[in-house]
């Protein structure tokens, strides 16, 4: 195994260099300074008031804030603006560090906060332009009744801050108010639309994808790479949507019922022009299945063979990547973990009578959550006040983004839609190449304040295809002159740079969705609230309390002249742009062309992040593709089988089965290679041991379970012996080192040599990952035991390989001696749960700091179940280690027979402050699969009430 060679980078140096003042306050403020007493005092400082009575300037009326034992709250007014004011007031009692903190991020502003160490990331932020976007969407496009909602909840923000020093905020802006004397500014409207170009931006498709098969062209040839990117196996994965159709500009499900097949559809190709109503997409189109078999047609990769990657564009994407790892990911890293599960089932198979939907998304572990739990209440339905909702909420944005209302409940899950290509430009110093002409950028300038030290002002450029990403390095100034592109490519002498068009760069209307969605009667008015969710892409699932349920896959989806999104395109030919304008209005897939379903004949439908459609041209095949990066549907085809097995069984499904089926922890992939695993002879009677853990093994990844955790470590050093060790550095985790052999110009005897290479990609995002991609890879690959990827060579002691069954024996080996250094010789003390920990960091200054600073602000480790691409989905990256990366951040089970007997969870807590009883309080159930009780209506919130808070005017 290569050396594991690692050291901070000087970006790191420099904010962790920011955080060592953070670190010495908030010493001080423990008492190491300035006395027990008062560390303690300002601890409690910013801890809210949740009991008695308050004045809050702008209210009309007096606003309930009812809280049960875990702090979670729910609202009551009489009127629409006094309630979304005090949704801003509360989010602001218990979460205005994580809310300042984002704000800061979606504007690129950190600097401000943490100082120079931030400048990249907000020259990169900047160059965005997610703020611009969010006040041109507020400006253009919102509707006049959204704005007064995030008006109203501004004034909330407001006057919880009016009047506070840092201490009475949180710790942490105690912290940077002494050092820096830091002090928030007012909150906008335009800070909480922000936040939907962050859940965009974490939400944002394959741009991750794009990028790692242009750098894989380094090393690998166009065959090698279709191999590690196969086509989804719809023979085994049933995509959400089975057999519709489209016709006549509409897309009608299969078996329909004629309710279902109009509802919502009042106003056709309203959120898209007459560009391709009906098309096809492009290079994309008319391919059986929705990952393409056959190598991009855009000309960037007709020379891309093992040796025909050029060093500039190689150097641009390396760079580009290294950049994307230090964007904050405030959602979670980006890749084939990040999704959601999702399902609903008819009453019909219900021991209610009535649908239950369950819903937990994967994400990123935070420190508050990502998720507020709240509920929004009018005491009196009217014209005036029509919200009776409960769910979910982001701090720092009104509304309730998952949840349901008095009628109807809705989950989400990741589309993963192709939303993101990258263009290579043919860059001169007066502007970029486009059919033969040189149009001169667009120009902006910014200034990047720092906190202790000098501003610094930048310039961003733009063409027709977007920003120009690779000004953001010093690196991508000049990017080479060797791309692999085709004989029509302008000169290469000047340089190339890369331009990102994104959909979320386009005003649009989401902030309206969430609104709409929140007071929603029935699935026709559900799926007009879809309409307006345009970005991010998500699959919106559903189900009402008259027995119905459906499926709406909502959207911005680009039609792309020539290309399929799959490898960077060259700019400089128009047929490879978007089809339509920049204005949001064309150029995308008319929203009744695309997919739902309503009442399916089956009962229940499944969303996990696999297929959506089957595309192609044929009976029952959707003509346009919405992405060519589906995840591979292990996690959903699981889901379907535990439906299945569960009616064919009982007939019926309960709010516990439901439950019981969150918290599966079945591995597809284990479940494919222990046989295969267990019949290898081995001579090492310590590897015979671990051998013997997996006989008999269920393929359940329990947290107590050795065998999970040996075959999960033998999974890991499979994955690195056949294929990380191939992968270029730009993809391998930074640090690891290995010995290459690097071809020469010299004499024959000198035709390559040994270099020492070391892997440059940070360990959220690094390859092969594990996830269920990589499963089909393995799946295919397994049936030929000479394929070219078991092919190893000798290590040390260690022989080099040739066949299957060699390779998996070596990597049996390094796992035993793996787990034997990090859980001990003993195999009756290892548990998959040791390995696979959960560690709970405070957002930005806990992430960083030494042990002290995390003591403080950190919670964990927990030893967990699950596993990549399990129902129980915590996630972990093969390349970076078993910690987990990503977690069902929140779960629900709605009983739409009776909401107060629905049940939810979060991740950690309401409280967003330190030593708040409420900072952690759900995690330990969380953790176990439990669910709490989730009163609705106003006699269960009133016998769950433990304290109350009254606004008034």
């Amino acid at each position: 195994m290569p050396a594991n060679e690692t050291a901070p980078s000087a970006k790191k140096k420099g904010r962790r260099a920011r955080l060592i003042v953070l670190v010495l306050v908030l010493a001080l403020l423990v008492g190491f300074g300035y006395g027990t007493y008062w560390g303690l005092d300002t601890v409690r400082a910013s801890f809210p008031q949740t009991s008695g009575t308050l004045k809050v300037p702008g209210l009309t009326g007096t606003v309930e804030v009812k809280r049960d034992s875990h702090g979670i709250p729910q609202l009551y007014a009489d009127n629409e603006d006094d309630l979304f004011r005090a949704q801003g007031f509360v989010h602001a009692q218990d979460r205005f560090w994580e809310m300042d903190v984002r704000r800061h991020m979606t504007s690129g502003r950190l600097s401000e906060m943490f100082g120079a160490g931030q400048v990249e990331t907000d020259a990169f932020l900047r160059t965005l332009g997610w703020r611009q976007v969010a006040q041109e969407e507020y400006d253009k496009k919102l509707s006049g009744e959204t704005k007064k909602y995030l008006q109203a909840y501004a004034d909330g923000v407001n006057a919880y801050l009016k009047g506070k020093s840092g201490k009475d905020l949180s710790v942490e802006h105690a912290a940077l108010k002494l050092s820096d004397d830091y002090r928030p500014e007012a909150w906008t409207p335009v800070d909480s639309v922000a936040w939907l170009k962050a859940m965009a931006w974490d939400l944002r498709g394959n741009m991750q994808d794009e990028i790692d098969r242009a750098l894989m062209a380094n090393r690998l040839t166009p065959a090698q790479i279709e191999e590690l990117y196969p086509p989804y196996p719809f023979d085994r994965n049933k995509p959400i949507v089975e057999g519709g159709k489209v016709d006549g500009g509409k897309y009608t499900p299969q078996g329909a019922s004629a309710a279902g097949a109009s509802a919502g559809s009042s106003s056709a190709n309203s959120a898209a022009g007459s560009n391709g109503s009906g098309n096809t997409t492009g290079g994309g189109s008319g391919t059986s299945g929705s990952q393409a078999s056959t190598a991009s047609p855009t000309g960037l990769a007709d020379n891309a063979g093992a040796q025909g990657a050029s060093v500039g564009l190689r150097t641009s994407l390396t760079s580009l990547a290294k950049t994307l790892d230090q964007v904050p990911a405030i959602l979670g890293p980006n890749g084939s973990g990040i999704g959601s599960n999702s399902w609903v089932v008819s009453g019909k198979y219900t021991t209610t009578g009535k649908p239950l939907l369950a819903n937990d998304p994967h994400l990123s572990p935070q420190l508050p959550s990502v998720w507020y739990q709240m509920g929004l209440h009018c005491r009196t339905a009217s014209a005036q006040c029509r919200f009776d909702v409960a769910g979910y909420t982001f701090s720092g944005m009104p509304g309730v983004v998952i949840g349901h209302n008095n009628d109807i409940a809705w989950g989400m899950t990741n589309l993963g839609a192709d939303v993101t290509d990258l263009y290579l430009e043919q860059v001169k110093p007066e502007g970029y190449v486009y059919d033969n002409k040189v149009v001169p950028f667009t120009t902006r300038v910014e200034e990047i304040k720092v906190a202790g030290g000098a501003s610094k002002k930048i310039t961003i450029r733009g063409t027709n295809n977007g920003p120009l990403i690779s000004d953001r390095s010093d690196e991508l100034e000049t990017v080479g002159t060797r791309a692999p592109v085709n004989g029509s490519a302008p000169d290469r002498g000047n340089g190339y740079g890369i331009a990102l068009r994104w959909t979320a760069l386009d005003p649009g209307k989401s902030m309206d969705a969430v609104f709409k969605l929140d007071r929603a009667k029935d699935f026709a008015s559900f799926r007009e609230a879809a309409r307006d969710f345009e970005v991010p892409s998500q699959n919106l699932i559903y189900a009402d309390t008259k027995g119905n349920i459906g499926y709406q896959a909502p959207g911005r989806i680009p039609l792309r002249g020539a290309g399929d999104g799959r490898m960077p395109a060259p700019g400089w030919e128009s047929k490879y742009a978007w089809k339509g304008g920049r204005d949001g209005t064309t150029g995308y897939i008319p929203q009744d062309e695309m997919p739902y379903d309503y009442n399916p004949a089956r009962g229940y439908i499944v969303t996990a992040n696999q297929a959506v459609v089957e595309n192609g041209t044929g009976a029952g095949k959707y003509p346009h593709v919405l992405t060519t990066d589906w995840g591979y549907g292990a996690r959903s085809q699981r889901i379907n089988d535990l439906i299945e097995a569960k009616i064919k069984d009982s007939g019926k499904i309960s709010m516990d089965d439901m439950r019981a089926m969150q918290m599966d922890n079945s591995s597809e992939i284990a479940a494919l290679l222990t046989p295969m695993l267990a019949k290898i002879e081995v001579a090492d009677p310590d590897v015979r041991a671990a051998q013997k853990l997996l006989e008999g093994w269920n393929y359940t990844q329990e947290p107590d379970s050795a065998a999970a955790a040996y075959f999960n470590a033998v999974w890991r050093n499979i994955l690195q012996l056949a294929f990380g060790d191939k992968m270029p550095k730009e993809l391998r985790i930074e640090g690891s080192c290995m010995n290459v052999r690097e071809e020469t110009s010299g004499p024959a005897d000198d035709l390559a040599k040994t270099v020492r290479e070391c892997g440059t990609r940070d360990a959220d995002s690094a390859q092969p990952d594990g996830g269920d991609r990589w499963f089909e890879v393995v799946r295919r690959l397994v049936k030929d035991e000479k394929s070219a990827w078991w092919q190893s060579p000798a290590v040390r002691n260690q022989p080099a390989t040739t066949t299957r069954d060699q390779l998996f024996a070596r990597a049996m080996r390094d796992a035993r001696w793996e787990l034997t250094a990090k859980l001990g010789k003993d195999q009756s003390t290892w548990s998959w749960g040791r390995l696979h920990q959960l560690t709970l960091k405070n957002q930005t200054i806990g992430k960083e700091g030494p042990g002290f600073l995390q003591s403080l602000l950190n919670r964990g480790p927990w030893n967990l179940g699950g596993g990549e691409a399990t129902v129980n989905a915590t996630g972990w990256n093969a390349s970076g280690g078993y910690g987990v990366t990503w977690v069902p951040s929140m779960r629900m089970v709605v009983n739409l027979n009776d909401l107060d007997k629905s049940r939810w969870i979060n991740l950690t807590g309401a409280s967003g402050h330190a030593y708040h009883d409420n900072y952690t309080d759900q995690t330990d159930l969380w953790a176990k699969g439990d669910l709490l009780d989730w009163p609705f209506g106003k006699e269960a919130v009133e016998k769950a009430t433990a304290e109350t808070l009254t606004l008034k005017p």
